[in-house]
């Protein structure tokens, strides 16, 4: 049992934090201006009698410090430094320090004369809450231009579990996903199954990382021979599948006639100088209501051959 937290503490040690306006160790000042105002209500205030301690409010106070703490880390293991992860931090650290400040109050009383704690306790709350909306409103902005980035690497909805680690793409059941969202509305639509022949010999010739290198410069290169409304997956090893919403017979034959030739005409320059061409593989078939979305999608993958 003692174990499990011991644990949480040496992952979050490790932890590569983004710095805070340039500041590195922003999480160390915040400790720092804690304890300061913690030895600040400790020295000039009276501790308050146990019996009249309100306990309800000390542990939701304390609870949101807790919760702030968290988030703070949260957030800078998960983004770049930058604008937008500076705004939200600063904003949680004025939350963090005014929600502080209000659990100090909780225990000890400053004299009447002093007033700082409660301007403090007034201001950084809502001052951080303040900062906050605007660094959410920065990230929204961020987020949208990222969205356009992604526009054909997702479809819809986001679902990091079904990322491919290499490619960055969506991977086989995120596109099953896609596939019966189109079956269930009775939409028409279009499959592509793409690959590259020969491509077992670059692994074994040149490395499993050159193989991967291959495989995320083909899928930058379909990603620009495609529309926005289209969907680009990994499929399997060197296989990638398209989604042609809205495509019929004759749009999925020529997209993928189209991509085989760009995929062709692809020449990969390995690290050591080497020079990488394949051809490329293509099959199509039209989504169908009747037969499974993954069904369909390895029927396709049978039918590319070389």
């Amino acid at each position: 049992m003692l174990m499990a937290p011991l644990r949480a503490l040496r992952s979050l040690h490790s932890l590569r934090l983004a710095p805070v306006l340039g500041l590195a160790h922003f999480g160390h000042l915040l400790a720092l201006l804690m304890a300061a105002l913690l030895w600040t209500f400790a020295d000039l205030g009276e501790a308050k009698p146990w019996a009249h301690i309100r306990w309800m409010d000390v542990a939701g106070e304390g609870g949101m410090v807790l919760m702030a703490a968290i988030w703070l880390v949260q957030l800078r293991s998960s983004r770049p430094a930058g604008r937008v992860t500076s705004l939200l931090c600063l904003g949680l650290g004025a939350m963090l320090l005014g929600e502080w400040i209000d659990v100090l109050d909780e225990v000890w009383q400053l004299p009447k004369a002093m007033v700082w704690d409660n301007w403090l306790e007034s201001a950084l709350v809502p001052l951080g809450m303040l900062v906050l909306t605007v660094g959410l409103q920065h990230w929204r902005e961020e987020q949208l231009a990222l969205n356009d980035q992604l526009l054909k690497r997702e479809r819809l909805f986001r679902e990091h579990r079904s990322l491919d680690r290499i490619t960055q793409l969506g991977d086989a059941v995120y596109m099953s996903t896609q596939i019966e969202l189109e079956q269930r509305r009775s939409r028409p639509a279009a499959l592509l199954m793409l690959g590259l022949q020969g491509f077992d010999s670059v692994a074994r010739e040149q490395g499993l990382a050159e193989a991967d290198r291959l495989l995320q410069a083909a899928s930058h290169l379909l990603l620009l021979n495609l529309r926005p409304q289209d969907l680009l997956c990994r499929y399997a090893a060197d296989r990638f599948c398209v989604l042609l919403p809205g495509g019929d017979a004759a749009d999925a034959a020529a997209a993928a006639e189209h991509l085989r030739l760009a995929l062709s005409g692809l020449a990969h320059h390995g690290r050591e100088g080497a020079r990488t061409q394949l051809p490329g593989l293509a099959a199509w078939a039209v989504v169908t209501a009747q037969a499974p979305a993954q069904q369909q999608l390895l029927d396709l993958a049978q039918r590319l051959r070389p």
